[in-house]
């Protein structure tokens, strides 16, 4: 079947919009095949600084033809329903339909249509121009003299040619005739802007690809990646030297060359005193150029007093060597392509170094009176500036300090310095480098080692794959910020809602979360919400949004929800941790993990799925019968009223399982809880083979539906098993 192939070329397209752009161009050109029953075999696109491609390939020649039967009025029908059915489906009049009988509701008109497809070639010459006009660029613009036209084309930069063919692999293709702002499709594309200027002439998309190689231009936005990798990990091998790498700046930089050429440059030594990830960032944000770092065997005794080793860089420490991606093979081999940029990452150094030495001239402590005139968020009120927020993390984290038995001393230091490094130049030009500029102000300070990791960790993790902070100090004040950040948007009823999550609350749960499981930490969230509360925001009085005695139960609902993400893409199930949080007081994470872990693996027994089952039918007998008797059979049975000796020895085991199971989770054995409550199955099985619970005595019904809320509340010894799923 034939191939159509599409690209459209123009002027630099911004890197960040390639991708999405690649992906919408694929997305709206099938949709609509599809939509005009032109079922496709596969479909690919491509991206690169002066062009958007796709191929699509297995496209039928021409639409099937269409036969529809369209229903009309009621034979005999009003005069005005009779002529809108004949003008919407076509006919003449109502000699040329036909009548369809109908005994109980009448006759009625029916239409027969038929539409026969169109070629395939025609249809795209309609849709191509409506995709290229309504193309969802995030930011377009209008040029040249057609811009003040109406209806002028909208485009990221200007259009300027487009191909578009249609055909058989084993035939010379159509061009698609269409035209867009005064640019007709033909077959004709350019390569490379300065090695391969020239026009080019193109059939089909193996051509197309093949040519455009040959002018210099890969099309395949990974295999431009692949190449700079590959080359810039051998230039630095090479040297001895190994490459930082960096899979957000690859993406950018195989976005701005269509010809990658890989090299490297230098810079002065003395700019490696400064901090490694400074360093990173001026070459990586200003120039676009990686880093690289020396291998992991120690440094020469001569450099290991210029060199710093960068968290960022992982082992070893940068070298003054940086590498970079032309767009054109030089003919001086690129050294004046080297020269260009080694003077522009001087410069940037230069500045990034002053910025670095002012800042150390000024003591953490000393920036706090300016976070008196920088709002956190207004709806705060009094409470509502930096300086407040700073003020109610330590007093968090001198909490956290205490129930988790850190040095309170260090945790309070480091809450109080974790946010001053906002206010210093190099994160006034990094915002990236908020906390890790901290973490270097406080060692050249002579902060405590322990103080200075707080200022960089409290902000860990700052998404699914980042680590979370091990030492107490950090752990104190990363909970401190992340809880406070929680409750005060809480109480100003700011939560986020659907997809919306502008203040990243999903995210500070979740740290909160991984930072107490990866850590082993027990922590009452409801008493630690209940003290951010009176020593937060509401404790002023100075508002009321949210109500304060809810929002601990209400948080702590959130937090089961992100719990419950967390658990399910590591496999478990989201309905224990529903069964587990619907016990009272179960607001310690790592124990409702735990449960959860031991009631998964105790439902995957014999004993468990069948105890499940038994006490999910005594839930639904009571919740029919105490439904229907409008009253609830909670009160203890009476052992005198007990005729079977199923019911003796069911209500022996339930006592039993009750001592047992709550014994062994009051220590916290989970495991043995679970095997207690094995101990049920039979005695559950046996009562609902030979009992019947509603008996014609009134008295004995009513003591066997107790008995059978015994059932239940044994088994809530460990989870309410009526939230558990089948």
């Amino acid at each position: 079947m034939p191939d159509l192939l599409l690209e459209l070329f123009s002027e630099e397209i911004p890197a960040r919009m390639q991708a999405k752009a690649a992906d919408d161009l694929r997305r709206m050109v099938t949709d609509k095949l599809v939509a005009e029953g032109l079922v496709y075999e596969g479909a690919k696109a491509f991206a690169t600084p002066r062009r958007l491609a796709l191929t699509v390939h297995g496209i039928p020649a021409r639409q099937s033809d269409l036969k529809e039967e369209r229903k009309g009025p009621r034979v005999g029908g009003p005069d005005a329903a009779i002529q809108g059915f004949l003008k919407a489906t076509g006919l003449a009049s109502l000699d040329e339909a036909k009548i369809q009988r109908d005994p109980k509701k009448g006759d009625f008109y029916i239409a027969l249509i038929e539409k026969p497809g169109r070629a395939t070639l025609d249809v795209l010459a309609d849709m191509l121009p409506v995709i290229i006009r309504t193309f969802p660029w995030q930011k377009s613009m209008r040029w040249g003299e057609r811009s003040a036209r109406p209806g002028a084309l909208n485009w990221v930069r200007p259009l300027h040619a487009i191909v578009a063919t249609f055909g058989m692999e084993t035939e010379e293709p159509d061009v698609v005739k269409f035209e867009v702002a005064g640019i007709e499709a033909g077959q004709t594309t350019y390569g490379h802007r300065f090695m391969a200027p020239a026009a080019i002439n193109v059939r089909r998309f193996e051509d197309y690809e093949a040519k455009l190689q040959a002018a210099k231009v890969v099309l395949d936005p990974q295999a431009r990646k692949d190449i700079i990798l590959a080359d810039a990990k051998q230039l630095a091998f090479a040297q001895g030297f190994e490459l930082v790498e960096d899979q957000v700046l690859l993406d950018e930089v195989a976005g701005l060359v269509e010809w990658p050429v890989v090299l490297m440059g230098s810079f002065d030594p003395e700019f490696l005193w400064i901090p490694g990830e400074v360093v990173r960032a001026t070459i990586r944000n200003n120039q676009k150029c990686f880093v690289v770092r020396q291998p992991a065997s120690p440094l020469p005794a001569g450099e290991r007093s210029t060199a710093r080793v960068s968290a960022a860089a992982g082992e070893g420490a940068l070298t003054n060597k940086f590498i970079l991606t032309a767009n054109i093979e030089a003919s001086d081999g690129g050294k004046a392509i080297i020269a260009g940029n080694e003077r522009v990452i001087r410069a940037r150094l230069s500045d990034a170094k002053f910025f670095y030495e002012t800042d150390l001239k000024t003591k953490l402590e000393d920036r706090l009176p300016k976070f008196e005139n920088i709002v956190f968020h207004a709806d705060l009120k009094d409470k509502g500036t930096q300086a407040e927020r700073i003020k109610r993390i330590e007093s968090v984290a001198e909490e956290m300090a205490r129930r988790l038995k850190a040095p309170t001393a260090l945790v309070s230091r480091a809450a109080l310095l974790c946010k001053m490094d906002l206010l210093s130049e190099v994160v006034g030009e990094f915002p990236e480098l908020q906390g890790v500029m901290g973490k270097y102000y406080a060692k050249e300070q002579g902060e405590d080692p322990r103080v200075a990791l707080a200022c960089e960790e409290h902000y860990k993790p700052a998404g699914p794959t980042d680590r979370v902070p091990k030492d107490i100090v950090s752990i104190s004040v990363a909970l401190a910020d992340k809880i406070d950040t929680l409750v005060s948007f809480w109480a100003m009823d700011q939560k986020p809602t659907g997809s919306k999550d502008p203040f990243a609350l999903r995210r500070a749960a979740l740290g909160v979360i991984r930072i107490i499981l990866e850590n082993d930490l027990r922590l009452p969230l409801i008493s630690v919400f209940r003290y951010a509360i009176d020593n937060g925001p509401l404790a002023t009085g100075s508002f009321v949004v949210f109500d304060s005695d809810k929002l601990p139960s209400d948080l702590l609902a959130f937090f089961a929800d992100r719990l419950k993400v967390q658990l399910r893409e590591q496999g478990a199930r989201h309905d224990l941790v529903d069964a587990v949080f619907a016990l009272e007081g179960q607001d310690d994470l790592l124990m409702v993990v735990r449960r959860v872990e031991a009631l998964g693996k105790f439902l995957d027994t014999d004993d468990g799925r069948n105890l499940l089952a038994g006490t999910k039918r005594a839930a639904n007998i009571l919740r029919i019968e105490e439904k229907k008797d409008s009253k609830a059979y909670d009160g203890a049975p009476d052992a005198a009223l007990y005729s079977l000796d199923e019911e003796k020895a069911l209500a022996k085991a339930i006592d039993q399982v009750k001592a047992e199971a709550g014994a062994a989770v009051a220590k916290e054995d989970f495991a043995a809880a679970m095997s207690a409550m094995a101990k049920l199955r039979p005695a559950v099985d046996a009562f609902f083979d030979k009992v019947k619970v509603n008996d014609d005595d009134a008295k004995v019904r009513e003591n066997r539906l107790k008995l059978l809320n015994e059932i239940r509340a044994a088994t809530r010894a460990v989870a309410d098993f009526s939230r558990i799923q089948d």
